[in-house]
């Protein structure tokens, strides 16, 4: 078993409710994902002490709480929330919580913003980069940005498959490139929109090493020049002080990349577990362990950076 050390900011919990409402909706195979993994806390832990994860924040994957039905979604939203928040006191230390929103209604939305933070005390919130292609940047969500910039919130965003998906996909699991891409459009949405600019109490945390945005981003900065976009905007500055988690297999190629657009005080470690199996996440663990200079010093670095971005999560997490 390893020392439980690294913090996972990007770890995903499915409750049997939420199973449940997955399938009844149609979602047996999210995303074209082979199936709908097995979750428990009890798994979970000892997979983390196998890992070396002191602590995971547990947040609700694609396709989210939203499958077509508003008022549902709400009802969704509220449990798979207060079962997160029961695993969290449950398992002291060992788990956070990054509460699912019932997008894209608003009012309700901003509704479970103010009773997961005034009454779940949770650690930030999960977006989906589009709910029924409405991307984060919208116009029609800056209410939602609004309020958590003025709860200064960490902000969580997990990709989904794209509105198109039947012809991007080619037939192959979501998760393997339209996410990427996914994650890609709706960052570059949220900046040029302006919405990152206005709202710098936000910390927002992008997964799976930026996606593509390294290799786009200069791109993007001379398009914002031609279009009409907020003057506020400045491409580069404010894709640097966002935060990215490094699920995946960004060793030895894409962190190399992402070091171009921002610092290594912005990255955390992420599994992805369990839509992301053991094998793999050892593996990818076993890269980051040891990358860095000297080596190994990565892993180190990642925790003390969560430890700042989540504040009271690191101590508990010891």
């Amino acid at each position: 078993m390893n020392v439980p050390h690294r913090i996972d900011v990007h770890a995903h919990y499915l409750p049997p409710p939420y199973r449940a409402a997955l399938v009844a909706a149609g979602h047996g195979h999210p995303d074209g994902f082979p199936h709908v993994p097995d979750w428990s806390a009890e798994e979970h832990l000892a997979v983390m002490d196998r890992l070396g994860i002191a602590t995971s924040l547990l947040s609700v994957s694609s396709p989210g709480v939203h499958f077509g039905d508003a008022a549902a979604a709400r009802d969704l939203a509220r449990e798979v929330n207060e079962i997160g928040r029961r695993a969290v006191v449950d398992h002291p230390g060992r788990f956070g919580l990054l509460a699912s929103l019932p997008l894209p209604d608003v009012d309700a939305t901003v509704a479970e913003i103010a009773h997961c933070r005034d009454r779940l005390d949770v650690d930030g919130f999960a977006l989906l980069t589009n709910v029924g292609g409405t991307y984060l940047g919208d116009p029609s969500l800056e209410p939602v940005f609004r309020e958590l910039d003025r709860r200064r919130a960490r902000v969580f965003i997990h990709p989904t498959s794209p509105a198109c998906w039947q012809q991007t996909s080619l037939g192959r699991p979501r998760p393997m490139l339209e996410f990427l891409f996914d994650t890609t459009r709706a960052v570059v949405n949220l900046v040029l929109s302006g919405t990152i600019a206005r709202h710098t109490g936000l910390e927002i945390i992008v997964p799976h090493a930026g996606a593509t945005l390294p290799m786009i981003v200069d791109r993007v900065g001379v398009f914002s020049r031609l279009l009409e976009v907020d003057p506020s905007v400045d491409v580069l500055r404010d894709v640097a002080r966002l935060h990215y988690d490094l699920a995946g297999f960004p060793v030895p190629r894409q962190l190399d990349a992402l070091l171009t657009i921002t610092t290594l005080e912005h990255l955390h470690y992420g599994s992805d577990y369990p839509f992301t199996p053991e094998f793999a996440v050892a593996m990818a663990a076993e890269r980051l362990a040891a990358a860095g200079d000297p080596p190994g010093s990565l892993i180190g670095a990642l925790r003390s950076n969560t430890e700042r971005l989540f504040g009271t999560l690191g101590a508990s997490a010891r």
